[in-house]
């Protein structure tokens, strides 16, 4: 297991609550981070997929950020997604994390043209770094099932050699524990920081030397994979991650944020949390029956969630 990473441990993939007329709520949202730094969370990695960034404006999420803060969520703990498909963005979104205070921003690659080139893909994080000044660290998220945009190895390494010190790591929800071990067994030894972006892979890559994780399912499951984390080589570990594997296998089992809101949900008795924007839609009355029933089954309380 990688020591010393920025962000090393578990940190979530934090979900964005709603009000009913579908506008940002960040009370709801702060009050859940407050609570899974408090239930086994290193980190928050905050305005991403699982939290519907792509759904929300560019001024929502500067709106959102700054208010989290406001509201007493400390920025060192802090990862916002700040990448878009527009450079203009990504580098006003990551200039305005940096001064927050954020230690690090992780960054879609612009993923509407697909197939982009390495090249084009080196020279459009060339110009984030330039234009942020190197003020806050980089995180690459590899994304490719969303993205439909590779970071590959070959990349990762040029864009270390030429921002040392700047492109710190990567999240990886390839769900491809082979690609997560390839950028450790490169770049780990540099500080390049990997974290999974699987539950079921965390184990497996911390004992290569991965820093941890970056999921969804943290938002319901973190205090099992605080446990994995800290019993990463014993077999304590061994067991809580047989079941941090079901829990994601059962987040899973239904559209994945609306079904995390209706954990939360369940869990505060706050059915307000069960908005989402759409395309998202709210799970049917089936869908979170199987939900519950197969999320019970994993014996994780939830009860005294935010």
């Amino acid at each position: 297991m990688m020591q010393n990473a920025l962000f090393g441990g578990i940190n979530a993939a934090v979900l964005t609550p709603m009000n009913a007329d579908l506008s940002p709520d960040p009370d709801r949202m702060a009050a859940h981070c407050r609570w899974l730094l408090a239930n086994g969370c290193n980190g928050l990695g905050v305005l991403g997929t699982t939290g519907e960034a792509n759904s929300l404006g560019i001024t929502e999420r500067m709106a959102l950020l700054e208010t989290l803060v406001a509201r007493g969520i400390s920025p060192a703990k802090l990862l916002p997604g700040t990448g878009t498909t527009a450079l203009t963005d990504t580098v006003n979104l990551t200039r305005q994390a940096a001064a927050l205070g954020c230690r690090g921003a992780l960054l879609l690659p612009p993923f509407y043209y697909k197939n982009p080139s390495d090249e084009g893909l080196f020279a459009y994080f060339s110009e984030v770094v330039q234009r942020t000044s190197g003020e806050i660290k980089i995180y690459l998220y590899h994304f490719p099932q969303q993205a439909v945009v590779d970071f590959s190895v070959e990349l990762i390494g040029r864009l270390l050699k030429a921002f040392p010190g700047v492109v710190k790591g990567v999240k990886d929800s390839s769900g491809d524990p082979a690609n997560s071990r390839a950028y450790v067994e490169h770049y780990a030894k540099d500080g390049f920081e990997v974290y999974v972006g699987d539950d079921s892979l965390l184990l497996s890559l911390l004992k290569v030397g991965a820093a941890g994780c970056i999921t969804a399912a943290s938002n319901v499951n973190c205090t099992v994979g605080a446990h994995v984390y800290a019993g990463w080589n014993t077999e304590a570990g061994e067991q809580a991650q047989l079941t941090l594997t079901a829990t994601r296998r059962a987040v899973t089992s239904v559209p994945l944020i609306p079904g995390l809101k209706a954990l939360v949900a369940r869990s505060t008795g706050d059915a307000g949390w069960q908005v989402v924007r759409p395309p998202h839609l709210q799970l049917t009355a089936e869908q979170q029956a199987t939900l519950f029933s197969t999320f019970d089954a994993c014996g994780v309380e939830l009860a005294t969630a935010a």
